[in-house]
């Protein structure tokens, strides 16, 4: 059975990804802009303003894996964390489902 890990990096840089495991996916994700506009002085000219934005990028890493190498797919992760980056991981598992096992649905007379 296969296994798929998905993970979501979100930074305010761009985020470095210098070597990905075979049977890994990069899919870049456009960049998000903020913009705030604050007021220069509270008390008199209200028509000075000063202008900021934060800038996010999004990169989705898609990494297939069988069950046996889900620990070192995993440690991988871990292993290349990015400082200043938030990670998200989704896991998706395939399973087989046997029907000997399943309950029965029961007949109504």
């Amino acid at each position: 059975m296969s296994t798929k890990i998905r993970v979501v990096v979100t930074s305010f840089g761009r985020p470095f990804l210098e070597s990905l495991p075979a049977h890994t996916r990069k899919i870049t994700m456009p960049e998000t802009r903020v913009l705030y506009t604050v007021l220069r002085s509270p008390h008199i000219d209200k028509k000075s303003r000063e202008q900021f934005e934060t800038r996010t990028q999004k990169c989705v890493l898609d990494i297939k894996a069988e069950r046996h190498e889900l620990r070192q797919k995993l440690f991988w992760l871990k292993r290349h964390r990015m400082f200043g980056g938030q990670m998200e991981v989704q896991v998706f598992s395939k399973t087989r489902l046997d029907p000997k096992l399943l309950p029965l649905p029961q007949r109504r007379p």
